[in-house]
């Protein structure tokens, strides 16, 4: 019956959350307070459900950890000094706050002070990708930045974690970590031998819990094992398809770790008060990611779009403040009056990010101002030359593409695409690939597109809402050339050419005419017969 009353009361407050423009984990914290009200309490298997959800959560990071890109002093540097500056300032406005109110609201010592501060250094990893991805801007310049920051708070929040068990791992369970090496060329090989069903999402949980596992057998946090066994995985041809198979499962677990934070109780008026000036930090925390930005020679719109992005607490500051708690470095109303701050974050963030352009625009002057005199690569001016055809996206469609239009002898070609990787593999073979991301509203401002020369721009990206995207801004900026877009299905085909395409190609549909004329070289047909697309 229980079970019945938790599972319906999230899906509810989580649905209610959802129809009025919040994520959903805000509804889930609602049903916990809701449910904490009705003294309804969580058994052995609610918190079953929470642990496993931290250490899948965990170990899908690790699966999209680059480690690359966290060596670029825009992400790294940025991140670190952002999280030792907010510890310190949050550490001093609430020991004033709890100076002036002495008598109010109970003092904290400042190892308390800095765990507090520490837990609100963190922006929500959920929040922001799902921004990311609802305005499909995942890709873009901004975002690769913010996922990157995040990634940096996530790794600090493991540690953190490993840390606070007190556990020393001896010279012999540090020596099993050799294990790793041949563990991970056996992993690899049996993800190569799953299959696209549920056993290659099996194989994923395995791999998550058991790393776990491993990693308390030996005198470490387990969490951590978790994230280091998704970085084992990260980088194989088939760790994309194991993320999307384990999101679902693992937000329904995290939703057992919602669920309980609010079961913890409700924090009295005072506390709540606090809650609310907590929140009225958030726009220090936002400032403070643009000006290290800027400083970083991001320009101030990426600057600016990264900070909105990252403008929430996050939901590691709740595990983090978790720990705390159950190792009595907090009270327990410590980690309720987090989650209520958490919650009233996300509602302040929503907007900011859903105005981010428009309000760059209206204070783009001011705001350029705190740029500096040099640009990271990325960031630099792009041209393409002399091109009379863009393709974007150089990814198996789009190589065709390029080989085909090249052949003909009378097009000069350009390739655009976001991997560093795909770019460089590309020009050893002798196509001429730029880098950028076409989400990047900035990318068009740099580009500087000769339309006159450019008759045809071709969209292979395989995100739908990248090239209805890259669509939009090609119109905005005044390319009147032909505009040819690529969809996966027959659905993709209106809104494409709704945002400014000529035509669209259907992937699937044209594949089958595509092979039947393959097939058929060679063959006799029946006289007055063809195969045409």
């Amino acid at each position: 019956m229980y079970d019945t009353l938790l599972i319906g009361a999230a899906f509810i407050c989580g649905l209610l959350a959802r129809l009025i423009g919040l994520p959903p984990m805000v509804g889930y914290l609602v049903a916990g307070f809701v449910l904490f009200i009705a003294d309804i309490q969580a058994g052995h298997a609610v918190d079953m459900v929470a642990e496993i959800g931290v250490t899948l959560l965990l170990f899908t990071i690790g699966l999209k950890l680059k480690l690359h890109t966290l060596t670029r002093s825009h992400v790294w540097g940025v991140a670190s000094l952002h999280m030792l500056l907010i510890t310190v300032l949050f550490s001093l406005i609430i020991w004033g706050l709890l100076y002036l109110a002495a008598g109010m609201l109970p003092q904290l010592d400042w190892q308390s002070l800095l765990i507090i501060a520490f837990a609100l250094s963190f922006s929500s990893t959920v929040f922001a990708v799902k921004v990311l991805e609802d305005r499909g801007e995942l890709s873009s310049m901004y975002g690769r930045i913010g996922v990157g920051i995040l990634i940096v708070q996530d790794i600090a929040a493991v540690v953190f974690l490993a840390a606070s068990t007190g556990k020393i791992p001896t010279l012999t369970s540090l020596s099993l970590l050799l294990l790793l090496i041949p563990m991970r060329w056996l992993f690899l090989r049996i993800m190569d031998r799953c299959s696209h069903d549920e056993l290659l999402m099996l194989f994923g949980l395995t791999v998550a819990l058991g790393g776990a596992e491993f990693f308390s057998a030996i005198n470490i946090k387990g969490d951590l094992g978790a994230l280091v066994f998704g970085v084992m995985l990260a980088g194989h041809e088939r760790t994309n398809e194991l993320f999307k198979s384990l999101s679902s499962f693992k937000d329904i677990f995290l939703v057992g770790f919602f669920l309980t934070i609010g079961l913890n109780g409700i924090p009295g008026g005072e506390m709540i008060l606090v809650a609310l000036i907590l929140v009225l930090l958030i726009p220090l925390k936002s400032t403070l990611f643009f000006l290290l930005l800027t400083r970083f020679n991001l320009r101030s719109r990426t600057a600016l779009l990264s900070s909105f992005n990252l403008s929430s607490y996050s939901e590691f500051g709740l595990i983090v403040t978790s720990i705390a708690v159950a190792n009595n470095w907090l009270a327990s109303d410590w980690l309720t009056t987090l989650a209520i701050a958490i919650s009233l974050s996300f509602i302040v963030a929503a907007p900011l990010n859903t105005r981010a352009l428009s309000l760059y625009q209206r204070s783009r002057d001011t705001l350029r101002r705190f740029q500096t005199g040099s640009r990271i690569p990325e960031e630099e001016e792009l041209s393409p030359g002399n091109a009379s055809v863009l393709i974007f996206g150089m990814g198996r469609i789009g190589s065709g593409a390029y080989d085909a239009m090249r052949k003909q002898g009378n097009h000069t070609v350009v390739g655009i695409d976001l991997s560093p990787e795909v770019v460089q593999r590309h020009n050893q073979k002798g196509r001429n690939v730029i880098r950028a991301s076409a989400t990047d509203f900035d990318f068009w401002a740099r580009l500087q597109l000769d339309h006159n020369t450019v008759s045809l721009v071709m969209l292979a990206m395989p995100q739908r809402q990248e090239n209805i995207i890259a669509a939009q801004y090609l119109r905005e900026y005044g390319y009147t050339g032909r505009i040819a877009a690529m969809a996966k299905f027959r659905d993709d085909a209106e809104p494409l050419m709704a945002a400014g395409a000529d035509s669209v190609f259907n992937l699937y549909a044209e594949a089958g005419t595509g092979f039947a004329r393959d097939a058929m070289q060679g063959i006799p047909l029946p006289t007055g017969t063809s195969i045409t697309p």
